[in-house]
């Protein structure tokens, strides 16, 4: 059995590095070709390795004595913060050919700054941020960009919906991912002058299956596999859509308890398998080098798993279609 060792930067996130740790023990014990190679500080990572019953077999320590932060700024930290974890973690993943992603909790900016230095394609495209959502119809819509570029051209739109198309082509296996462009009207004529000009280049792109324009009702209804916004506007869909389902879940659990209704119960389960941050996995950073995905800040040992299983998943997927594996 092959075998793949995914890069998790233990520092960063709210929960500190024994929740990173046990995220990763968990996945190690779900993915027997999983190997890991954990960074940060390395006193704290022994102690959380005894502590959960690490395999330290199929794990790999790499120091780091500092750490990037959210108030940090993100393009000065990674040349004022060379040994901080994130800085470390993405320089082995550059430079070795047995490591093949990333997961990280820590600060976004940096994140996307740091894969554009370390990890840029042979195009050096730029990046984008993606999530990945349950559609209604089944399956994953592709939301991009939900943050990494908050003012976007219409040629930048295009190049999104050019990564999001590989991304559902190369990891979901569908052959032509219909692409949608996040507007206020289904109408072509609908939408701002960005998305008019977006709309116009989409449609006349011979290697992107255009849909159309898709209002934010129809976001996850799976009209489309591909969404495209600026980052402004996904990063108000994917918080919005967590926001109302946060409310939906309070409003049934409360029902549940007024009427005594515990069947109700299983709904609740169902919805926060489907929207619960944890359990969805993190944002994946297309238009890099190798797999990075972004996970939530407040993760927990779950949500973790879930990222690093995506994570390889991704890589083992890019290599089959690469032709590699």
């Amino acid at each position: 059995m092959d075998k793949y060792k995914i890069v998790i930067d233990c520092m960063g996130s709210d929960k500190g590095t024994a929740m990173m740790v046990k995220g990763a023990k968990l996945a190690l014990d779900k993915r027997e070709e999983l190997e890991v190679l954990l960074v940060g500080c390395e006193e704290e990572i022994l102690a959380a390795c005894a502590e959960c019953g690490m395999d330290m077999s199929r794990c790999e320590i790499l120091a780091a004595t500092d750490v990037i932060t959210n108030y940090d700024s993100p393009a000065t930290a990674l040349f004022t913060k060379p040994e901080s974890s994130l800085v470390k973690a993405l320089t082995a993943l550059s430079s070795r050919d047995d490591l093949y992603g990333l997961v990280n909790a820590g600060s976004t900016g940096a994140l996307i700054a740091g894969s554009m230095r370390f990890l840029p394609t042979a195009e050096r495209t730029r990046p984008a941020l993606a999530a990945t959502l349950p559609a209604e119809k089944g399956g994953f819509v592709c939301l991009v960009d939900t943050g990494a570029t908050i003012d976007c051209g219409a040629n930048t739109l295009l190049h999104f919906a050019k990564l999001g198309t590989e991304f559902m082509r190369s990891t979901y296996k569908i052959e032509s991912p219909r692409v949608g462009l996040l507007s206020n009207g289904r109408e072509e004529t609908k939408g701002n002058k960005v998305v008019k000009e977006a709309h116009a280049l989409l449609a006349a792109e011979a290697s992107i299956n255009f849909v159309g324009n898709i209002e934010g009702t129809n976001a996850l209804s799976g009209d489309c596999d591909v969404l495209v916004c600026d980052g402004f506007a996904g990063n108000q869909v994917l918080k919005v859509t967590e926001g109302t389902a946060r409310r939906l879940i309070t409003d049934i659990v409360k029902l549940a308890k007024k009427t005594g209704r515990e069947d109700y119960m299983v709904i609740v389960k169902h919805l926060m398998e489907l929207y619960d941050f944890n359990s969805l996995g993190g944002g994946i950073i297309l238009g890099t080098a190798k797999p990075v995905i972004k996970a939530h800040g407040a993760s927990n040992e779950l949500s973790i798993m879930n990222v690093t299983d995506m994570v390889l998943n991704i890589a083992q997927n890019k290599e089959a279609f690469s032709g590699r594996a």
